[in-house]
């Protein structure tokens, strides 16, 4: 914890100087004369009394935008030379490294731009590429290389809604390392995932990250010496995703909604998602299930006045947390209905029946 009279840097931005005084959370850094009020938790002790010039040439030259090109073997040599020594913390022997995109102006999505960010939050230098393509494409993109030093965040650059068709995967690769002392190794790291590029355009998919003041949408590639793991996708995904981006939004089938003929006045619905969208291509487990429950709440909400109906959720067995869902659902929101098991002959274990 940073205390008055050190010396230290910004995490969020370029530039430092030595704490006069703190207040609360806020410490007041003076550079030049000046004092600046910035948050205590981002303030980062350096090891040495002064910043050089060197030092400072590095920390400008890492947080300039790099796109489409990458550094020569005598530049990072160069940089690995003017490595100046940090003060490190028994809790950054542990990696954790985060993408993250903040909007500039979070009110305005569809003409905003994005600001691109990696966050390495440890006691290691990181010699890193950032990759992208669109599913279409073969090959990747270089969009950012070059090192990062210990417990700070560099800037990689400033997107448009017009680069992101381009970004449908992301890539990071990176080596972690220390300088001019005795480490332990980590395992090289690549990282490859899927962007849903749709979220950059809705509010509620950006959210508060520890590391940042605004709300961002972020992507934890190493959390706490555990990579992200590799998604692999399949030709049979990438068409999928090709499909989807011909809408302006994910399209939706019609819910199945069928009468049992066997037995007539019995509703059958199938909550299976691939019965309900064309794609889940970037959507997580908690997405899927919200949807799935969205529908069971859709059928529910039409059919309440039809009393002594009955309807056949199928939902099957898997890990039984969809049938979860609908139980809690029942319990609170419409708990007036019958609920048992759907026959066992007709349907197995995965289908509940609801009567109205």
């Amino acid at each position: 914890m940073a205390k008055i009279g050190d010396r230290v840097r910004f995490l969020n931005s370029v530039g430092g100087g030595i704490i006069k005084k703190i207040e609360g959370n806020i410490a007041y850094v003076d550079d030049d004369g000046f004092e600046t009020p910035t948050l205590l938790r981002e303030c980062v002790v350096v090891a040495s009394p002064e910043v050089t010039e060197k030092k400072m040439a590095l920390t400008q030259d890492a947080v300039m935008p790099n796109t489409a090109k990458t550094q020569t073997s005598a530049t990072i040599s160069k940089e690995k030379d003017n490595i100046t020594e940090t003060e490190e913390t028994s809790e950054g022997e542990i990696l954790n490294v985060v993408l993250a995109y903040e909007p500039k102006d979070i009110k305005h999505l569809n003409t905003t731009t994005f600001d691109t960010y990696l966050v390495n939050d440890s006691n290691y230098y990181l010699y890193f590429t950032y990759m992208s393509r669109a599913d279409e494409s073969i090959g990747w993109t270089t969009r950012y290389a070059g090192i990062v030093e210990p417990n700070i965040q560099v800037f990689l650059e400033e997107i448009s809604g017009e680069n992101l068709p381009a970004m449908d995967r992301i890539a990071i690769q990176f080596i972690a390392f220390k300088s001019g002392k005795e480490f332990k190794i980590k395992s090289p790291v690549a990282v490859e995932t899927a962007l849903d590029t749709t979220k950059f355009f809705k509010l509620h998919c950006f959210h508060d990250n520890p590391y940042f003041d605004k709300e961002v949408i972020a992507i934890d590639i190493v959390t706490n010496d555990i990579p992200r793991k590799r998604m692999v996708i399949d030709s049979s995904r990438i068409e999928a995703s090709l499909k989807a981006k011909k809408a302006v939004d994910r399209p939706t089938r019609q819910p199945v909604h069928k009468k049992n003929d066997k037995k007539p006045g019995i509703i059958e619905v199938d909550l299976h998602i691939d019965e309900l969208i064309d794609s889940t291509a970037g959507l997580s487990p908690s997405e899927i299930l919200n949807l799935q429950v969205d529908e069971f709440r859709k059928i529910m909400d039409a059919n309440l006045k039809n009393k002594g109906q009955k309807i056949i959720f199928i939902h099957g067995k898997g890990e039984g947390v969809l049938r979860s869902a609908l139980m809690k659902e029942l319990n609170h929101r419409y708990k007036n209905c019958m609920v048992q098991d759907a026959s066992f002959r007709e349907y197995g274990f995965g289908a509940t029946q609801v009567t109205i």
